[in-house]
This record gives C-alpha cells, sequence and structure tokens, in this order.
C-alpha cells in the first residue's frame, strides 16, 4: 500500500537549534532515506523550497484568492513529504521516529486517482 508521510517544521524551532544539532538530524534522516532506499520502500522524496515562495489559493466568495505564503495560522509549516510503498501503517511507524525531531509527521495512505480506493 502506498502512503505519504508528511513532515511539517516549525522554521523558528530548526533555526534555535545548534548547527550540530541541525547536522545530526539530517543525519537521522538519511539513516532512514537509505534504509528504505535499499529496501524498495521509498517511491519518492522530496524536501519543499522556502515557504516565502509558497502561493495558497482559495475560492473567497465564489472569488479566486491567492495569498503569498502557507497557512497563515499554522506555526508548523510542510517542509518534505516521502512517498513510501510499505505493507502497513505499522512499518511506517518503525522509521518515522527520527523524521518527528523537531517536527510533526503525518501519515496518510494514498488515493488510487481512478477508483478513489486506497492504493
Amino acid at each position: 500500500m502506498k502512503y505519504v508521510v508528511l513532515i511539517y517544521s516549525n522554521p523558528a524551532t530548526w533555526e534555535a537549534l545548534p548547527t550540530e544539532e541541525q547536522d545530526r538530524v539530517i543525519r537521522d534522516h538519511f539513516v532512514v532515506i537509505d534504509e528504505l532506499e535499499k529496501s524498495g520502500e521509498l517511491v519518492s522524496r522530496f524536501g519543499l523550497s522556502d515557504p516565502g515562495a509558497t502561493k495558497t489559493v482559495r475560492i473567497d466568495g465564489g472569488v479566486l484568492a491567492v495569498t503569498d505564503g502557507p497557512f497563515g495560522e499554522a506555526k508548523e509549516q510542510l517542509a518534505g513529504l516521502f512517498l513510501v510503498d510499505c505493507e502497513n501503517v505499522d512499518r511506517i511507524l518503525e522509521f518515522t521516529g527520527p523524521l518527528a525531531q523537531f517536527s510533526v509527521v503525518e501519515i496518510r495512505p494514498v488515493m488510487d486517482e481512478t477508483s478513489g480506493e486506497e492504493m
């Protein structure tokens, strides 16, 4: 089954970390990436650019409204995502601990585009 693993991070929290701690967390992420690549479970992964380059699109009173930036009410911003193909969510819970350091990780099943069923 395919799942998307979304990583949300608060930029202020990240920037407050000492460089050595940031480097350690990034190394931990790459340990997870290497494990998933070797097992064949990693379909794809993306880090996202600076949230300042984000556009948010809404319909407000029937009118298209485009604003700069991610969701203004949230402190955490989507920082990256993994697309994985794992047996079940328990498998994902085995490797997401390192990804959740100073972040929030959300796991969602991916829907098949044609049937609407989970893949």
